[in-house]
């Protein structure tokens, strides 16, 4: 069987980011059906059509794209910044998914993961990040559902996720989102 090529985009650009150590651990404890990778996008000029329309698109924009077409499905875990997503990853929504016509995202399988230090576990910017998927038609996993809280004492101090409950939930988590991309796309 070949695995499906599962890119995670980290809506935290900070390098002791709590989103990146989640988004690691879900690597690491994916099932054996997905082959999953960080996509960075922290390189990504603000989006600005005239870029395009005037041929002057960012090298970052095509290879980005390209990255994201690449996928058969996408996995986003995302800080919660002001009750909303950060500014970085609806970014990210934006560059791939122009110009018109040409949305990368388009029928990608997804998931949200949110992580915070608050008790919510970041529940406004996965509701937030959900908005977006309607039109960009990436089908998202509805259950189970991910909002990561207090992670600071989910890590150690080298950002290693070490309680072993949240581990145990991502495990199930990651098996249920790789029988959601097998669902959608078998084909891909």
């Amino acid at each position: 069987m070949t695995k499906k090529n599962i890119g995670i985009i980290i809506g935290s650009l900070r390098k002791g980011s709590f989103s990146r150590s989640v988004a690691n651990a879900l690597i690491e404890l994916a099932p054996e059906a997905l082959a999953a990778h960080i996509v960075e996008i922290g390189n990504l000029p603000l989006y600005n059509q005239d870029m395009d329309d005037e041929g002057n698109t960012p090298e970052s924009y095509p290879q980005f794209r390209k990255e994201i077409a690449a996928l058969d499905g996408v996995l986003f875990v995302t800080p919660e910044y002001n009750r909303s997503m950060p500014a970085v990853l609806k970014n990210a929504l934006d560059v791939a998914s122009r110009p018109y016509g040409q949305n990368q995202w388009n029928g990608k399988p997804g998931a949200i993961v949110s992580v915070s230090m608050g008790t919510m576990g970041g529940m406004a910017a996965n509701l937030a990040l959900r908005q977006p998927m309607v039109f960009l038609n990436v089908p998202l996993m509805q259950q189970p559902e991910a909002y990561i809280g207090k992670a600071q004492d989910l890590l150690d101090d080298k950002g290693v996720l070490v309680n072993e409950s949240t581990r145990a939930f991502l495990k199930n988590y990651m098996e249920a989102y790789a029988e959601w991309v097998m669902t959608l796309s078998p084909k891909r």
